[in-house]
């Protein structure tokens, strides 16, 4: 290599490390989360800039459990059948690039730049300096995403008011529906359900639910919205369920993934899409009872219906529990219901201002007699689930 193309490498690299450390210094600025949230902000930022868009059809995820995994195999099938496909996540794990997904692959950082600076000039600094973390990042994502046949647009946090329901959906994808977030959800699963089925526009498709009137709310709604309504089971026929036991084999998906893969499916029929079993290759996402070593599963549920599924995965087997929690999450009911496969727990630190004081956790432990004690490294001889939030599994997945 001569000393010219050395250089301009190097400029190259430069450039780039300036360039991602811009974006970052912009998102460090506003809070990943917040106790309180302005509703009206995202609705009408968009709707003075909705012209600088050009959205692709969109599908909806939205739901408690299951979203991204439905969305990852749902886009990836896509991308298959030869479609332009962008999949939009949250949170991410360990990089930030995690939650934009093109054609395949997370967004590069010199994509993700390159539509920072977009959108700023496409902002008033205003809006720019005021808009959250997440909203910013959604108007991002789908900025990367234009020119794309489908987007997989997965909610972050509930359905009606969040910052991904200002674009309009050809479809919505319902994901099972239980207590999370109650603050800002509701107290109840019916004002729970509402507050995440009001965001249907024209059609949606509601997978299996644990809570019988989660179908009567999402019938409603949708009849008054003049929207058509299918249950998951409506779609999928006696051929889907062989290719749906095919493709859980080839991916060795516990029962729950199994359910969001169905979810996923039906919305390719509702398109009239066909597919192929191995158009479903490489589509696990990961931190989803993904198996990191031999012994070692990871895990970003952080609520009781994630908890449940997992005990319904993976008994009778037992684990030792890496654990830790935030202070709004019912961790005592979800150690309750994960108790019948821990041999034991071992507590994570955690440096995250949400997270629940040791001493409480730990008091809950012992409630239930779960034998405990703090994380410190892995033994080969042992195994090992990581659960609680994507903060624990980051956590660990650095520790290593």
């Amino acid at each position: 290599m001569n000393t010219s193309t050395l250089q301009k490498k190097m400029d190259a690299i430069e450039l780039l490390t300036r360039s991602k450390s811009v974006l970052k210094e912009f998102l460090s600025k506003k809070p990943l989360y917040y106790s309180e949230i302005d509703y009206t902000r995202m609705p009408r930022v968009f709707g003075e800039i909705k012209s600088s868009f050009d959205t692709p059809k969109v599908i909806h995820v939205i739901g408690t459990n299951g979203k991204g995994t439905t969305g990852r195999f749902l886009a990836t099938a896509l991308l298959f059948l030869g479609l332009k496909t962008g999949h939009y996540t949250s949170p991410h794990i360990l990089e930030f690039n995690e939650r934009i997904w093109l054609n395949g692959e997370n967004a590069s950082d010199e994509t993700v730049e390159e539509a920072h600076q977009k959108l700023q000039t496409i902002l008033t600094k205003a809006d720019s300096d005021a808009l959250s973390y997440f909203e910013y990042t959604t108007l991002l994502a789908m900025l990367i995403f234009r020119g794309c046949d489908f987007v997989v647009l997965e909610a972050g946090l509930g359905g009606e008011h969040d910052a991904t329901a200002v674009f309009d959906k050809a479809l919505t994808l319902v994901t099972p529906i239980d207590y999370d977030h109650e603050a800002f959800l509701g107290s109840d699963i019916t004002e729970i359900a509402k507050t995440k089925l009001n965001a249907i526009q024209k059609s949606v498709i509601l997978a299996n639910q644990k809570y019988r009137e989660i179908a009567l709310i999402a019938q409603i709604i949708a009849l008054k919205k003049s929207a058509k309504f299918y249950r998951v089971d409506m779609l999928i026929e006696d051929e889907d369920r062989k290719k749906i036991e095919e493709i859980s084999k080839n991916l060795s998906l516990f029962p729950y993934l199994r359910e969001n893969l169905k979810l996923s499916i039906s919305a390719l029929k509702f398109f009239g899409l066909k597919y192929r079993v191995e158009d479903f290759n490489n589509s696990k996402l990961f931190g989803r009872l993904t198996k990191i070593r031999e012994n070692v599963l990871i895990d970003v549920g952080h609520n009781p219906l994630a908890a449940a599924s997992i005990v319904e995965s993976l008994a009778p087997q037992k684990y030792i529990l890496i654990y830790n929690s935030y202070r709004d999450k019912n961790y005592r009911e979800i150690l309750a219901i994960l108790k019948p496969i821990i041999e034991h727990v071992e507590l994570i630190t955690v440096h995250d201002s949400r997270i629940e004081d040791e001493v409480k956790i730990q008091k809950s432990i012992e409630a239930l007699d779960i034998k405990q004690r703090p994380y410190k490294e892995i033994n080969p001889n042992s195994n090992y689930l990581v659960f609680g939030s994507f903060s624990v599994v980051e956590q660990f997945l650095r520790s290593l």
